[in-house]
């Protein structure tokens, strides 16, 4: 007995300092819809921690997924929350820490409604970002109903801005098919995120609002060393990094435009 006891003790300490494992059938965030929205409640959102900034300071919002929230970096490198450290370090923009209204596994339909939940249209804000789309494609969703939704979406965001274009912008979808997840299927996914990312520009750039493309940056793994996060799927923040340096300057010029 005493021999048997000490056998399952020892599996026991060795199964449980195991990697944690990634289930296939979350990544990059696969939720049941409901499930998803339910997560509204709690939110992950950033608080203002940056030091005190003047009363008219710039309201951010960030609407997204996994990627804008940030899953597996830790806050501070979010990259709306480097964007808006980025501009107020680098030019004499005011920004606040950005409220992010986002969750691992939205889809253009659950954003809409955790923007609902949100309340998000109760106030008027400085800026708004917008990235989204990831999950439609994961999950076997159809482009058109993407392109409505996303339209849907981003007509919302103008409106947040009082119908100001040079206070919205857009990011595209990363290529996850260059991550340790995605590489085995990666002509697949990046065929599929083309076509996302593809209609994703051609409507933002109707509507006369700013796209910028960070796809490029996500593709520079494994050639690129620490693009990927510890969960082997999502962006580092190193990454988030390289995106945000590869924009900020354009959106000081937006919001100085007037």
């Amino acid at each position: 007995m005493q021999r048997i006891m000490t056998s399952l003790l020892f599996a026991l300490i060795f199964f449980g300092c195991q990697p944690e494992q990634i289930d296939p059938n979350q990544i990059p965030g696969k939720q049941d819809p409901i499930a998803a929205d339910s997560t509204v409640a709690h939110l992950l959102t950033s608080e203002d921690t940056l030091d005190e900034l003047p009363p008219d300071s710039l309201s951010y919002l960030a609407l997204g997924d996994s990627y804008t929230i940030g899953q597996s970096v830790p806050v501070e490198e979010r990259w709306p929350v480097q964007l808006a450290a980025k501009l107020n370090e680098e030019t004499p923009l005011r920004v606040k820490d950005p409220k992010i209204v986002a969750v691992t596994g939205w889809t253009t339909t659950n954003l809409s409604n955790g923007m609902d939940a949100a309340e998000v249209d109760t106030m008027e804000w400085d800026v708004v970002s917008l990235l989204i789309g990831v999950n439609n494609q994961y999950q076997g969703l159809p482009l058109p109903d993407y392109e409505d939704e996303y339209t849907e979406l981003l007509e919302r965001a103008i409106n947040l801005v009082g119908g100001d274009i040079n206070k919205v912008f857009v990011v595209s979808i990363p290529d996850y098919g260059y991550t340790p997840f995605g590489v085995n299927n990666q002509t697949v996914i990046s065929a599929e995120l083309a076509n996302f990312n593809a209609s994703c520009q051609s409507i933002t750039e109707s509507y006369g609002v700013a796209h910028y493309n960070i796809t490029p940056i996500s593709q520079q793994w494994p050639d690129v060393p620490d693009l990927v996060a510890p969960d082997n799927l999502h962006p580092s923040g190193y990454q988030y990094t390289l995106w945000v340096d590869s924009f900020w300057e354009s959106v000081k010029q937006q919001l100085t435009s007037n």
